[in-house]
Formats: C-alpha cells, structure tokens, sequence
C-alpha cells in the first residue's frame, strides 16, 4: 500500500538489542495529501536510518509501507512500517556549467569571383 503525504515530524530513533542483534526504529509523522481532513500517520521506519536521514521536514513523499499486528501479553499492537519513500518534488537536474566561449570569429570577404569556391552541394 502507499500514500501521499507531508513530513510533519521526525522523532529521535530508538534502538536496543534483541536475539537477532542490534535493531533501530525511527518513527516520521506524516499528513496525508487529498483529505478533507489532515489525516496524522505515524509511520515507523526499522533499521532504515539512511532513509530517515534524507526526509526534510514539510516536504512531500510517496510512502510504501505494511500494516503490521502483534500480540504481547493479550494486547495488540499495531506498525505501519514504511519499505519505501519517494520524493514528490522534482529533482533538480545537474547541468554542466556553461562554458565561456570565444566570440564567433567571421570569415573575412574574398573579393567577388577572385577564388571563390562554392562547396555549397547542387
């Protein structure tokens, strides 16, 4: 599933140690694009810190993401774990600079029909 959306915060990440070795989760709170009503999502983002790094605050993402449920001693709980994000804005394209350039030097006038080559073809 995805959705579009604002980043409006970006919590601190959170990390710890587990049987299957270190983990980090970061949560980014997002607001929905195309709603009547802003729609807040809090979407978690695990050991994908890189991709964290790259969100800037008030700009727009396409997110792909899972919904995720488990159940800890009788209560559930419940991810949405992003597995992609998209920039909406358009990417600047890198241009080489333009070169300075020697002005158009002209080719001096051959006197009327003293040499003239045509290699104009017919």
């Amino acid at each position: 599933m995805e959705f579009e959306g604002k980043v409006l915060e970006i919590l601190p990440p959170v990390s710890g140690q587990s049987a299957r070795g270190t983990w980090e989760r970061q949560t980014v709170v997002f607001e929905q694009a195309n709603k009547q009503f802003g729609k807040e999502v809090a979407v978690t983002f695990m050991n994908k810190g890189q991709d964290v790094s790259g969100l800037r605050v008030g700009e727009s993402y396409t997110v792909s993401f899972d919904i995720e449920s488990r159940n800890y001693q009788g209560r559930w709980y419940t991810d949405v774990r992003a597995w992609r994000v998209q920039s909406l804005q358009p990417q600047m394209q890198s241009q080489p600079p333009v070169q300075d350039l020697p002005p158009f030097l002209e080719e001096p006038m051959a006197s009327a029909g003293a040499g003239v080559v045509d290699d104009i073809p017919f």
